[in-house]
């Protein structure tokens, strides 16, 4: 059977042809890879009309995406206004202090950067669904702590706890959701899930607000509390879901891999598509690991010295830019400031001028805007190319704080008579916003996985994230004491951090759109793509690749 070709997977780096040989990959673009031996597969129509008419399975994968993206979102949303409320300060005052107010905040990405680490491991072993609902487990820990609190320290922990989970849904959601979803359809998923991430800053921002008003500590308890909902039904629902194929495949239960995909398409396992898509999932295991085989030869699997070896792939010689490029991006993400804003935007309202009560609004109208710009990304990302987005995004971002700076260093503290200056600072910051939800905003989760090629894309991935909550945790700690001991130059710090990332981005980010291997390859100076293409060539000379077959291939 054949089916219209999809780009199946944000995995894909090597054609394999049905006759099971490897072609040189020169005519084949990025995104045409190992798994592309599933890639003629299409079990319906794309995108969200595909989601409605796939059956319950797909229904419910995209509210799981939208329950982990929306929980993410919402922890990292709803501490806000809870900032300056004077309710939350008379229960706990430390908390109103600058160090106190960022110690507080960040701590919730301390624990999202030490989950990060330590959960690949748990999904590994012991699946993906168990370390999803590890994490609901923890998320919802820390949300009872923060909910109950009556002292400083219990909130902190509970910031610390809820992050381990936060950390989690942010990493193994989009990875669980990739692995059971149709071929048409993860890409389509994978969007939802970023909308979801705004879409819970945004309403836990405006449920705070709406609660703000309540003369006791239930003003920012309820808040709180609310975030207990989604994850309790992310890591309910989860539970009725197979175990992921991939998953089963890599622990060599193969034909359990089989049967969780054919209740997870709603087809026999007579079915040409399941059995190419099958197939493709066995080579894809088959080929990471004659890859580890071939790098690091006499190493245990699952061993300490091969986990730490395969971390040391990505420092290698050759693959340093690769490297410099996937975590550059997450780093100079939050780096040009947006968490400083979503954290602290009353105050940062506040300290240009604006009433106490319009601060709270335009910081909820601000989180809008961020929405709006990753609408405009979904147009421009595949248009324009990430390259451009990386350098012009950057650029943009910087006039924007460089505005910003100037107007804060000549009218801080006579704002009263310059209330149109006040105005300017309000529209530049909401044009900051827009320019980085188009551009950095999507970068950061599209740009590591197209980088890093297939045999070490996890762990790039992974360092991709933890380097996002680390510099997440520094802004989150050291703005309010910037803000208070050099003002205006905490404005002047992003815009010299924005200048950096588009000197970055013009020597260290190739564009990745429509490129072949070999392309990718002398882009970064390295062979890796090729060496690659050897170990597929080596499987399909062994027998161990084909396609359109029912029976496996391994």
């Amino acid at each position: 059977m054949s089916a219209p070709k999809e780009n199946v997977s944000d995995e894909d780096d090597i054609k394999v042809e049905d006759r099971g040989t490897i072609t040189s990959g020169a005519e084949y673009p990025l995104g045409q890879s190992v798994t592309k031996l599933a890639g003629d597969v299409a079990y319906g129509p794309k995108g969200i009309r595909g989601i409605f008419s796939s059956g319950p399975y797909i229904l419910s994968t995209a509210f799981l995406a939208s329950l982990g993206g929306f929980s993410f979102g919402y922890d990292q949303g709803v501490i806000s206004i809870i900032n300056v409320l004077p309710q939350f300060h008379a229960v706990i005052p430390r908390a109103a202090t600058a160090f106190g107010k960022s110690f507080m905040t960040a701590m919730l990405l301390l624990g999202c950067f030490i989950g990060c680490w330590f959960f690949p491991y748990i999904m590994g072993r012991w699946s993906r669904k168990t370390a999803l609902l590890v994490s609901a487990i923890l998320f919802n820990i820390g949300g009872i702590m923060m909910t109950a609190a009556h002292d400083y320290g219990t909130l902190v922990a509970g910031r610390a706890i809820g992050g381990l989970g936060t950390g989690t849904l942010a990493l193994g959601a989009p990875m669980y959701i990739s692995e059971v979803s149709p071929p048409n359809l993860r890409g389509t998923l994978l969007v939802l899930e970023s909308v979801s991430i705004v879409s819970g800053i945004i309403i836990s921002y405006w449920i705070s607000y709406a609660c703000k008003d309540i003369q006791s500590s239930a003003s920012w308890r309820v808040p709180f509390g609310l975030q207990l909902v989604s994850a309790t039904i992310l890591g309910t629902v989860i539970q009725f879901y197979p175990y992921s194929p991939r998953w089963l495949a890599m622990k060599g239960r193969t034909a359990e891999s089989l049967a969780s995909l054919c209740k997870l398409r709603r087809w026999p396992e007579s079915d040409d598509r399941v059995q190419t898509e099958y197939n493709g999932i066995l080579a894809e295991v088959a080929f990471q690991t004659a890859v580890q085989e071939r790098r690091h030869p006499g190493q245990q699997p699952g061993g300490l010295k091969l986990e730490l070896a395969q971390w040391a792939d990505l420092f290698h010689k050759k693959r340093w830019r690769r490297t410099a490029a996937g975590a550059g991006v997450m780093f100079f993400q939050q780096f040009q400031g947006v968490n400083a804003f979503i954290y602290y935007a009353p105050t940062l309202f506040r300290n240009i001028g604006q009433s106490e009560e319009m601060s709270l609004i335009l910081s909820g109208v601000f989180n809008c805007f961020q929405l709006v710009g990753v609408v405009i990304a979904f147009a421009l990302i595949d248009s324009w190319g990430r390259r451009p987005l990386a350098i012009y995004g950057a650029l943009g971002n910087m006039t924007c704080y460089l505005i910003i700076s100037a107007l804060v260093g000549t009218y801080a503290g006579n704002w009263d008579s310059n209330e149109s200056a006040g105005w300017a600072c309000v529209a530049f910051a909401f044009l900051f916003i827009t320019i980085f939800g188009a551009s950095y905003s999507p970068l950061g989760w599209s740009l590591p996985p197209e980088v890093f090629p297939v045999s070490i894309r996890s762990k790039g991935v992974g360092l991709a994230v933890a380097t996002t909550w680390l510099s997440n945790f520094v802004i989150g700690i050291a703005v309010p004491p910037m803000f208070e001991q050099i003002g205006y130059g905490t404005y002047v710090f992003f815009t010299i951090f924005c200048a950096m990332a588009a000197v970055w981005a013009f020597f260290l980010v190739p564009e990745t759109k429509g490129k072949t291997l070999e392309q990718v390859d002398d882009a970064f100076n390295d062979n890796t793509g090729e060496e690659e293409q050897q170990v597929m060539q080596m499987l399909a000379d062994q027998g161990r690749l084909r396609t359109h077959s029912t029976s496996p291939v391994i």
